[in-house]
Formats: C-alpha cells, structure tokens, sequence
C-alpha cells in the first residue's frame, strides 16, 4: 500500500498511522475511526498545528494542551492537515537504548 502512495507523493488528507487516504466531506468527529487502521481521526498527529518540535507539540497557541496525541480530543482548532505521507519509523525506548548502550560498553 505504502508503495502506491510512494508513486503518488502529492498531498492529501491520511491517517497519520497507517496512511489510508481519506476522503470527508467535513473535519472528522471526536469518534471517527480509520477504516484501514482502526485509529482516532480527530487527534494532534492529524492536525495542521501538529509540531513534534515544539514543546506542547501544537503551534497554535490557543489551544489547550492535549496529553495524549494519538487519542481522539475536543480541541475546537483542529484542521485536518493535507500533507504527503510519511511511514512511522518505529523508535526503541529510551531504556531499550540504555540497555544496548550498557551492552556495548560490557561487551555482552
């Protein structure tokens, strides 16, 4: 799936986990689901505020922090992104590198 949306790289509204194109007549509701994956569409990661860099990971100031960024929410700036998809990479955590970090120094 992922390769036909390789080909197509131009921008449009997806789910932000697995990249299913959406096609709404309206912004998505607070329980609205992804056919293809089954995740919440009104969430942060699917907004054109979304900012990972930033602290609160929202550029719209306005808004109320969310803590979860991958659970549907009521934040009334939501705006369904348009953008080009871009898998996940999947990183290990924080004490999953530790780990490899303390291995590598023990020689295990």
């Amino acid at each position: 799936m992922f390769e036909e949306l390789k080909k197509n790289s131009s921008k449009t509204f997806h789910c932000y986990n697995c990249g299913r194109p959406l096609d709404l007549p309206g912004l998505p509701g607070r329980g609205e689901k992804c056919l293809g994956c089954g995740e919440d569409l009104r969430i942060c990661r699917n907004c054109v505020s979304w900012a990972p860099e930033l602290a609160y990971q929202c550029s719209d100031r306005r808004a109320e922090e969310v803590p979860d960024k991958t659970k549907g929410n009521f934040c009334e700036y939501f705006d369904f992104a348009k953008r080009i998809y871009t898998p996940i990479i999947k990183d290990s955590t924080r004490s999953e590198k530790a780990h490899a970090n303390i291995k590598k120094l023990l020689d295990l």
